[in-house]
């Protein structure tokens, strides 16, 4: 009897772990509010579209995009960040596409999966991926890859960044989100200098 009544609470426990996991991957993937910021100047001769959906509990996303648009504005280029909402709304075209995305249950998360799966214009254009999470990011980075490799897109480059893992442990005292967004702007310095010398670099 003590067994059954000991299953019975186990069962009981697992099912609420199930419900509460559920019920925040749900809040997590859940659509967000359309938003959109410009970084650079408006005579720039060249232009990005940055695209992230902004997580509820955290927003390491927005910071990393905006961090990586400000190095691509030192490359003297004008930087369209949104939210995965409000780029469905545009139709121009775009010298540079980034997708940054969140990593739920080790996939990239359903919002930016789907929009790279919609858009149509990304044959032939240079990409580059960004995968964020707590720290166990390479197999949400590997499909992000794959989903932007299978619409024929150009990817040239693609990194991680992470919440709680170090960013770089050399600076282990400073805030690793502060360190996230200095190493996403050093990233976007360097892709933005890359693609003014003309290369591409395919992983």
């Amino acid at each position: 009897m003590k067994k059954n009544n000991k299953t019975i609470l186990f069962l009981k426990i697992l099912a609420g772990i199930v419900i509460v996991w559920g019920i925040t991957t749900l809040i997590a993937e859940s659509s967000s509010k359309e938003k959109t910021s410009l970084i650079g100047k408006k005579i720039a001769k060249r232009n990005a579209l940055i695209v992230y959906d902004p997580d509820p509990f955290y927003n390491l996303d927005e910071q990393v995009c905006l961090g990586f648009a400000e190095g691509l504005s030192t490359e003297f280029w004008l930087a369209k960040i949104v939210t995965v909402s409000a780029a469905y709304k545009l139709e121009e075209e775009f010298d540079l596409y980034v997708f940054c995305t969140n990593t739920y249950n080790y996939a990239p998360d359903w919002a930016i999966s789907t929009f790279i799966k919609r858009n149509k214009d990304l044959k032939g254009k240079p990409v580059v991926a960004i995968t964020l999470g707590a720290g166990s990011t390479d197999r949400a980075q590997r499909l992000l890859e794959e989903k932007i490799k299978a619409k024929n897109a150009n990817l040239i480059d693609s990194k991680t960044f992470w919440l709680m893992r170090p960013n770089d442990e050399s600076r282990m005292e400073e805030s690793n989100v502060k360190v996230a967004v200095d190493m996403a702007r050093a990233f976007g310095t360097e892709v933005g200098k890359n693609m003014e010398e003309g290369y591409s670099l395919v992983r």
